[in-house]
C-alpha cells in the first residue's frame, strides 16, 4: 500500500488521521470557524459544500474555498458535496438535491479551479460522472476520495470489500465507505471487511466507519485494522458517532505508541 501525501499529511502511514469537517451555511461562519483549526489536532478538513448558502453557485464555493485554503494554510482541504440520500436526508431534501450531472459539474469546476486539496466523489452518483470527476481531480493535481454511505444497515463483509475495491479501481487516490450498524455484530463485520481489503486487495489508503454510538470502535482502531483516517467533530458532527477531536487524539496516540 502505498501512502497518499497531501501538503505535508501523509495518509497511510503511521497514525491514524483526523479529518474535521466544517458544517456552517455562511461563508462569514465557515472562515470563522477555520481560523481555530490551528489551535486542535487536526490533518485534514472537510468542507461540506452541500451545507453551504450558496452552494449553487461555482463562482462562490469557489471563492469561498480559496479563502478558506489561506486561512488554513498547511492544513489540507477536503471538498465534499455529500447528496441528500447519501447523507441520510429527508424526501424534501433529496427532491431539492443537485442532478448527479449538475454535482459532477461542480466538483470539476472546484478541481479545475486548484482551491482543493482532496475532493468527495460517491461512487454510485454515476459511474461517467465518477469518471470524469477523477480524471479532472487528478489533471489538476488534486486527489480524490471515493465514497459510500449506508444509513440503514450494515452490508456483508464481501460486499463492503466489493465496494471498496470498485472505488479503487475506479481510480480514487482513497476509497471511503460508512455504514450504519444494527447490533454489535454489524460492527464486527465493518472491522473484519477492512481488515480483509486492507490485508488482500488495497493497493492505497483507506477510510472505514460504523456510524452512531455503537459503531464507535470502529473509529479509533483503524491504524491497528487498516483503516488510515478517522473523522473527529470540532464544533459541530457531520455525522452520528464522531467523537470530540481532542478526546479523539489522546485515544489515536495511544493506540498508536502501543503498536
Amino acid at each position: 500500500m502505498i501512502p497518499v501525501v497531501v501538503k505535508n499529511c501523509k495518509i497511510g502511514e503511521g497514525k491514524t488521521k483526523i479529518i474535521v469537517p466544517i458544517v456552517a451555511p455562511t461563508r462569514e461562519a465557515i472562515l470563522a470557524e477555520a481560523k481555530t483549526f490551528h489551535t486542535i489536532p487536526v490533518d485534514v478538513v472537510e468542507w461540506r459544500i452541500d451545507l453551504y448558502e450558496d452552494v449553487r453557485s461555482a463562482e462562490k464555493v469557489i471563492e469561498t474555498a480559496g479563502m478558506l485554503q489561506e486561512v488554513l494554510d498547511d492544513i489540507p482541504l477536503l471538498v465534499t458535496y455529500r447528496s441528500a440520500i447519501e447523507g441520510g436526508k429527508t424526501q424534501e431534501e433529496i427532491d431539492n438535491d443537485l442532478t448527479p450531472a449538475a454535482y459532477g459539474e461542480l466538483l470539476k469546476a472546484v478541481c479545475a479551479s486548484g482551491k482543493a486539496d482532496l475532493v468527495d466523489v460517491e461512487i454510485f452518483i454515476g459511474d461517467e460522472v465518477v469518471k470524469e470527476v477523477i480524471e479532472a481531480a487528478h489533471a489538476n493535481g488534486v486527489k480524490v476520495i471515493a465514497s459510500n454511505h449506508d444509513w440503514t444497515a450494515t452490508p456483508s463483509q464481501s460486499d463492503i470489500v466489493y465496494r471498496l475495491r470498485k472505488m479503487q479501481d475506479a481510480g480514487a487516490d482513497i476509497p471511503k465507505i460508512a455504514v450504519t450498524p444494527t447490533c454489535k455484530k454489524d460492527v464486527i463485520t465493518l472491522l473484519a471487511a477492512t481488515e480483509e481489503m486492507a490485508t488482500n486487495f488495497a493497493t492505497c489508503p483507506l477510510i472505514t466507519m460504523s456510524m452512531r454510538g455503537m459503531g464507535g470502535i470502529s473509529r479509533l482502531v483503524g491504524e491497528a485494522l487498516g483503516s488510515a483516517m478517522t473523522f473527529g467533530a470540532a464544533a459541530k458532527a457531520s455525522a452520528p458517532g464522531q467523537i470530540d477531536v481532542n478526546q479523539l487524539d489522546t485515544v489515536l496516540e495511544t493506540i498508536h505508541n502501543s503498536l
